[in-house]
C-alpha cells in the first residue's frame, strides 16, 4: 500500500527545515530590514525532527519520527543573490529499534535565491520542497506588520505513485513580524508564518493511484539570531489531508522543530592519522581507517555476532568500548553505521541482517554516550559492497564487517 512506503510517503519529512535555508537579518536604525545574505564558501547544516501521526479514513494507522539533515554550501554570490549547493537527506525511525534512525534518501540540489527570497531552481531538482518561503517585502518592518506572498510546494511521487514529474501546487503564506524572544540566553527575532491549502490535482497519465485533492494548514515560527544573521530555530504544527483516486483519505498531523548547526571543513588526512594512532595505542584489533567521500570511515572486519543474529558477542562490545572513546573526541560530527554481510543466504535476508547488525552497533554506541540520538544513522548493504572474494573463508571474514563513518557534513 502507498500508505507505508517509507521515505516516499506524502508526509512532512523535509518540509520542516527547508523554509528557512540560510536566512539573514540586517538591523537598521528604524524598524527591521530582513534580507537574505550570503558569504561565498560558507557551509552549515540544518537538522530537524518531525513527529507525526498518520490516519487512514479517519482511523489511526501509525506514528512516525523523521530526522532531516541538510548540508548547505554557498557556492557563489552575485548581485546580492546566492547560489546554494545542498544535499538533502531524510532518515526515519527504525521499525526494529525505536531509538535509532535508518538511512533514507539523498537528494542533491543547486539553485539561486535573491535577497528577498525568490528562488530560481532548474526543473531536474526535487528539493527544496517548499519554495519562495519566506519572502520579505522591500521595506522596513515594525513589530505587528503583516504581509503575504505566493510560494510553491514540490513533491517527489515517483516511487509511491509512479509519477514521472514532480507534483506541484501553490501556497499563499501570511507573515507577521512578532518582535523579540529571549531563548537560551539569546535575543531572537520572531516571524510567524501560516497558510491553508485546498488544491485539486489534474489526473496524471498511466498511474495506478494518485492524489485528487489536498486540504490542510501549517503554522510556523521562525527565530533569528541577530548576532549571527541566521535563523536559530524553527517550530511548526501541521495537519494535511489527501484524498486519493481510489477514494481513501490519508491525514498527517504533527509537530516539528529544527535548528541551524555550524559546520566546518574536515581535514580528513589529519583525522585518519589521529585515529590510526589511537587504534594502535589502544590495541584495537581488525580495524582499519580511511578517508572517503562521506568523511572518515573505521572498518571493523569480521565483527562477531551470535550465529544468524544481531546480538554482539562480549569481545566485540569491548572493542566497541575502545572505539567509542575515539569517537567521543569528535562530538560535533554525526556518524553513519553501515552493516555488511558475506554472500550467504538470500539477498533479502542479507539486507535485513546487515541492517539489524548496524542498528545493534548503533544502539550500543548510543548507550555509551558517543552521540545524541539524532547524530547516529544506520543502514544495511547486505553483500552488495564486498571487500574480498566471497569464495574463500578469508574473503568472507573481511566482508562480514561494520563500518563507522564520521561524517564531514
Amino acid at each position: 500500500m502507498w500508505y507505508d512506503v517509507g521515505e516516499n510517503r506524502m508526509n512532512r519529512k523535509t518540509l520542516v527545515p527547508l523554509v528557512f535555508l540560510i536566512l539573514s537579518v540586517l538591523h537598521p536604525s528604524f524598524g527591521e530590514v530582513f534580507r537574505f545574505l550570503y558569504t561565498p564558501g560558507e557551509t552549515y547544516r540544518i537538522l530537524s525532527i518531525v513527529k507525526e501521526e498518520v490516519f487512514i479514513n479517519g482511523r489511526f494507522s501509525h506514528q512516525a519520527e523523521i530526522l532531516n539533515r541538510i548540508a548547505v554550501e554557498v557556492a557563489e554570490v552575485k548581485e546580492g543573490k546566492g547560489k546554494l549547493r545542498c544535499t538533502f537527506h531524510t532518515s526515519e525511525e527504525s521499525r526494529s529499534s525505536q531509538r535509532i534512525f535508518t538511512w533514507g534518501r539523498n537528494y542533491e540540489s543547486e539553485f539561486w535565491r535573491d535577497s528577498q527570497g525568490r528562488m530560481t531552481i532548474p526543473e531536474q531538482y526535487y528539493m527544496p520542497i517548499v519554495r519562495h518561503v519566506p519572502f520579505f517585502p522591500a521595506k522596513d518592518l515594525q513589530v505587528g506588520d503583516e504581509w503575504s506572498s505566493e510560494g510553491e510546494e514540490v513533491h517527489d511521487l515517483r516511487d509511491s505513485f509512479g509519477l514521472r514529474e514532480p507534483l506541484r501546487f501553490p501556497i499563499y503564506p501570511r507573515y507577521v513580524y512578532k518582535g523579540d524572544r529571549q531563548w537560551e540566553g539569546k535575543n531572537l527575532k520572531v516571524i510567524e508564518i501560516s497558510y491553508t491549502i485546498f488544491h485539486r490535482f489534474t489526473p496524471p497519465i498511466a498511474t495506478r493511484l494518485y492524489p485528487v485533492r489536498l486540504g490542510g494548514m501549517s503554522k510556523q515560527t521562525l527565530l533569528w539570531d541577530p548576532a549571527d544573521g541566521r535563523p536559530y530555530a524553527y517550530e511548526e504544527e501541521f495537519d494535511f489531508l489527501f484524498e486519493l483516486s481510489g477514494g481513501d483519505r490519508v491525514e498527517y498531523r504533527g509537530k516539528a522543530e529544527a535548528r541551524v548547526v555550524e559546520s566546518s571543513k574536515m581535514d580528513k588526512e589529519s583525522l585518519v592519522q589521529e585515529i590510526t594512532k589511537d587504534l594502535r595505542d589502544m590495541a584495537v584489533p581488525n580495524t582499519e581507517v580511511r578517508g572517503d567521500p562521506l568523511g572518515v570511515t573505521l572498518t571493523l572486519e569480521n565483527i562477531q555476532f551470535l550465529p544468524d543474529s544481531a546480538v554482539l558477542v562480549p569481545e566485540e562490545k569491548e572493542k566497541l568500548r575502545r572505539i567509542a572513546e575515539i569517537l567521543k573526541k569528535y562530538p560535533e560530527r554525526d556518524i553513519l553505521i553501515t552493516g555488511h554481510t558475506a554472500l550467504a543466504g538470500t539477498a533479502e535476508g542479507r539486507k535485513r541482517l546487515s541492517e539489524e547488525r548496524a542498528q545493534a552497533v548503533g544502539e550500543f554506541l548510543l548507550s555509551l554516550g558517543v552521540r545524541n540520538r539524532e547524530q547516529i544513522i544506520t543502514r544495511g548493504m547486505g553483500a552488495e559492497v564486498p571487500l574480498a572474494d566471497n569464495s574463500t573463508e578469508e574473503g568472507r571474514k573481511k566482508n562480514r564487517r561494520v563500518e563507522i563513518t564520521i561524517l564531514e557534513n
